[in-house]
């Protein structure tokens, strides 16, 4: 598998277990990340620190993530970018558009209080 995916207290964590999220995991990623909107799940955490490298597939399903998160009324957390692919996320510019957590504990952290202000 190339992803890990944990229902947590009010959030699903989904943790890329791969070092890259390209053309070979991005679609059964955004395939899952349908899923779990589709089953009801509107609060996900994203989970990348395993991850060194990221193309435009892999930006386009956290993108979809986003926005299947915001379109239910929920959050989405970004967390553990790696260098190379925060430098991305800030190229496009995604990094004013994106909730982003340095690390997965902070990215937990960071979905608890959104999801309390809701």
């Amino acid at each position: 598998m190339d992803f890990k995916i944990d229902k947590l207290d009010g959030f699903t964590l989904v943790q890329v277990v791969k070092e890259k999220l390209d053309t070979h995991i991005a679609p059964s990623l955004k395939s899952e990340l349908v899923l779990l909107s589709g089953s009801g799940e509107k609060n996900i955490l994203l989970d990348l620190s395993k991850c060194n490298y990221c193309d435009s597939s892999g930006l386009s399903a956290i993108l979809v993530a986003n926005r299947l998160c915001k379109t239910n009324d929920g959050v989405f957390v970004l967390a553990g970018l790696q260098p190379a692919v925060a430098r991305l996320i800030s190229v496009s510019q995604l990094d004013s558009v994106l909730n982003i957590a340095p690390t997965l504990d902070d990215g937990k952290e960071m979905m608890r209080k959104s999801i309390e202000k809701k």
